[in-house]
């Protein structure tokens, strides 16, 4: 039963590594195609198009920082990642569950 719990464990940390990898790659690639308006340039810092005179700051409005900043909600704590609690918890129980009905037939 442990072997099926290391398993289950290397498979939730390899899977909490390939998000944040997927996070940073979309956020650098968000930074990168970031498009201001006229008077404005991109603060990194900030992730917003700031006003030359100090101003107001304002997000990119082109379609690939958006679809980034979409696809990085997506990943994050209120999508795929959101569910790992609920994984590790189903199949914990579907192991003590099966451990269990394995003993009453022996």
């Amino acid at each position: 039963m442990m072997d099926v719990l290391q398993g289950i464990g290397y498979g939730i940390v390899a899977f909490a590594i390939l998000v944040v990898i997927g996070l940073v790659v979309l956020t650098k690639l968000g930074d990168s195609v970031a498009e201001c308006a006229t008077d404005y340039t991109y603060n990194s810092t900030l992730r917003q198009c700031v006003n030359a005179t100090g101003g107001d700051a304002t997000d990119p409005a082109n379609s690939a920082w958006v679809t980034e900043g979409y696809l990085k909600t997506q990943l994050g704590s209120t999508g795929l990642t959101g569910w790992i609690p609920a994984i590790i918890a189903v199949a914990v129980g579907a192991l003590f569950l099966s451990y269990f009905m394995g003993r009453k037939r022996r």
